[in-house]
């Protein structure tokens, strides 16, 4: 697998400060994609062992939350089977803080329950390492710049531990970060 950014200390792509990996590979090639130069399987540099061991050592401090997937395509097969054991280990390393993860496929798509070419070995256990699922292409004509951390409105933010406990989709509800309580 090769990927074509890394973004440390990104505040765009989920809650808090993170690290963000955009894997390269990308079928979808939705019109007005903002990384299309990421749909090349062979765009950027290999995903090698430094590169994992860099993300886990900028994860380190406390005030990062934690990692973002995006592409490119995460759930794209091939790059399913490299994510998994490399999101294992993050959960390892790091188990107070969440894993994002940003896909053109939907969550049907993924469980198999619409048909997709997304579906492989990997993809149940992947699935159940997330903390939510961005699902769903991008549609230009549904772009909303007032949209938290999503492009299109189509585009689901889905608490994948609930999610996969309910059998059902349930959406990401954000938690406040600061309190609005006054102090008397």
């Amino acid at each position: 697998m090769n990927y074509a950014n890394i973004k440390y200390c990104d505040i765009a792509n989920g809650p808090g400060v993170r690290t963000s990996l955009f894997v390269s590979g990308c079928t979808h090639r939705c019109p007005g994609c903002f990384n299309e130069v990421a749909w090349d399987f062979a765009y950027g540099a290999p995903f090698t062992k430094e590169v994992r061991n860099q993300i886990f050592a900028s994860c380190r401090p406390d005030y990062i939350a934690g990692l973002s997937l995006l592409g490119g395509e995460p759930m794209e097969p091939a790059n399913q089977r490299e994510l998994l054991p490399f999101v294992r280990n993050f959960k390892a390393l790091y188990p107070g803080k969440t894993v994002w993860c940003y896909s053109g496929y939907t969550l049907e798509q993924l469980l198999g329950q619409e048909p997709s070419r997304c579906r492989c070995e990997a993809t149940d256990p992947l699935l159940a390492l997330l903390d939510v699922l961005v699902d769903g292409p991008f549609i230009q004509a549904q772009y909303d710049i007032s949209l938290r951390f999503r492009g299109s409105a189509n585009q689901r933010l889905l608490d994948m531990p609930r999610t996969l406990a309910e059998g059902k989709p349930v959406l990401w509800q954000d938690k406040p970060v600061f309190s609005t309580h006054t102090m008397d």
